[in-house]
């Protein structure tokens, strides 16, 4: 048996190790990305948007703030002001991503939502061409170019084959708080790249949950009700807790890895097999149902995630937390 004892054998089981935690990492938030829009869908009943997503956000923030204090105590430098102000960046597209998906679900369906905000792949190649140079590499490969083509078309054909399309069944308001809230969603996945680097996963997202929850909290009591809770139900809360739990802090931490890893443009791009599940899921909960050309889009939109999966990423050489 061949020995590691060179340096560049030791680097290259270490590159290898990051990357198999990072495609681990996307396909947990794969999985449990697959049911944020039927928890909102079902939502929308007791909670407005407003308070839906502070309660939601709160609950997530005081879900990890254990994990931030034990990693602080433990062999962590306490936050700063600098850690407060490189997470305020990107909760500011967070905020009005939240928003958006959540008032978009009363236009569509969570199946259909799902499928759409997909598209954002588009805007994710885009600002990482822009802001990161060494995610350039993933961009220029074929495959990549083509399943982020071939995702883009499943996508909007999903959209445009809904019965009733023609005849305004989706209000072009519900389109435009659609495709905010997916552009938001992708310039959060860039920007969310720094902090994650530099404070590591469990305290970059204790950061991000209590600055977005500060955020909400005026938007909730100028626009929404604050005392939803009270009225709502102890059903209807546990899903909103259970939803914030799995869906914002668990799923939001193993994405930080999954960005570090193997980098923002890949990472989103593999968000693109959420649908699936989304769609068996809503069929099964609500009876949505797909037309035979929606299924089809759906098909393309699955083989552009196959071939984006093809791309090879190289190890960050930045420094950061494991979780």
């Amino acid at each position: 048996m061949r020995r590691l004892d060179s340096t560049r054998d030791i680097d290259d089981l270490c590159a290898r190790t990051n990357l198999s935690e990072g495609y681990v990492a996307v396909f947990a938030t794969i999985l449990i990305w697959s049911t944020p829009s039927l928890f909102q869908y079902y939502l929308n009943r007791y909670y407005d948007p407003w308070a839906q997503n502070f309660y939601r956000y709160l609950v997530a923030c005081l879900a990890i703030a254990p994990l931030v204090f034990y990693r602080i105590q433990r062999r962590s430098p306490p936050l700063n002001w600098r850690a407060v102000m490189i997470c305020f960046v990107p909760c500011l597209p967070n905020v009005v991503h939240q928003i958006t998906q959540v008032m978009a679900l009363f236009y569509m369906g969570p199946g259909v939502y799902t499928i759409f905000t997909r598209s954002s792949v588009i805007f994710t190649a885009l600002l990482a061409l822009a802001f990161f140079p060494e995610e350039r590499h993933v961009i220029r490969q074929w495959q990549f170019q083509v399943g982020t083509l071939l995702g883009l078309i499943g996508a909007f054909g999903v959209i445009w084959f809904q019965p009733g399309w023609k005849s305004g069944h989706i209000a072009l308001p519900g389109l435009f708080i659609a495709f905010t809230a997916t552009f938001c969603w992708a310039l959060y996945g860039i920007l969310v790249k720094r902090p994650s680097a530099q404070l590591g996963s469990i305290r970059s997202f204790g950061l991000i949950s209590f600055i977005t929850s500060a955020l909400l909290l005026p938007l909730t009591c100028a626009f929404g009700k604050i005392t939803t809770p009270l009225h709502a139900g102890s059903h209807a809360n546990f899903i909103l807790i259970l939803s914030a739990v799995t869906c914002i802090t668990l799923a939001h931490v193993l994405y930080y890895v999954a960005i570090r890893e193997i980098g923002v443009a890949l990472a989103q791009t593999l968000q693109l097999l959420c649908p699936a599940g989304a769609l068996a899921l809503s069929a099964w909960i609500f009876g949505e149902r797909l037309t035979h050309a929606q299924l089809w889009s759906a098909a393309i939109l699955l083989l552009g995630a196959f071939l984006a999966m093809k791309t090879k990423p190289v190890a960050t050489a930045e420094t950061s937390e494991n979780i």
